[in-house]
């Protein structure tokens, strides 16, 4: 069977796998949430032993407890809020996580032509950043955050505006990197 002459171009192709694999990382995960919170097709074992949501949340909350208590707060978390003594509390749900922004980097990476020890290193190192600034906008949630006040400002929104734009200059680095290393190497 004879490949379209559209998937000749590298940028088409790239755009295919790209939007392919998000969609894939972003439904896996909201698939993946549903089946491991009780109710509707919840499955025990899924919860129990393979929760890599669960497991990143606590992730979240016990780096951010230990960054509050670092900076003189008294701050517990209890699975999925974080609690610091005359603040308040935070609830860290799904879309706290970053897992949207992870999933559009993911997706972007794998997908762009790029030599695979640069895609890992690269991709690895990007999921860290992202999960670390998260954990910077929880201790500055847990510190400056008040539900009485009333605000026009959504957080989550403002926090993944500053993070695409994050990414997407990282991603233009990278790219400019990668692309430079790569043309050096076929004139070699």
């Amino acid at each position: 069977m004879k490949q379209p002459a559209f998937l000749n171009n590298p940028a088409i192709r790239f755009m295919m796998l790209f939007v392919l694999l998000f969609a894939i990382f972003y439904s896996f995960n909201i698939f993946f949430f549903g089946i491991t919170n009780p109710g509707g097709n919840y499955n025990a074992f899924l919860a129990e032993h393979l929760n890599y949501i669960a497991a990143l949340r606590q992730v979240l909350l016990d780096c951010s407890v230990m960054i509050l208590k670092w900076l003189g707060y008294a701050a517990i978390d209890n699975n999925s809020e974080l609690l610091v003594a005359g603040k308040g509390t935070l609830a860290i749900v799904y879309s706290c996580l970053g897992l949207g922004l992870v999933s559009f980097f993911s997706a972007f990476v794998l997908a762009y032509p790029s030599p695979l020890r640069s895609k890992l290193v690269f991709l690895i190192s990007g999921i860290l950043v992202i999960e670390f600034l998260n954990v910077i906008r929880f201790v500055l949630l847990a510190i400056f955050w008040s539900k009485k006040a009333n605000r026009i400002v959504d957080h989550h929104t403002i926090f993944n505006i500053l993070l695409y734009i994050i990414i997407a200059f990282s991603l233009y680095i990278w790219i400019k990197r990668n692309d430079k290393l790569t043309g050096a190497d076929v004139q070699n």
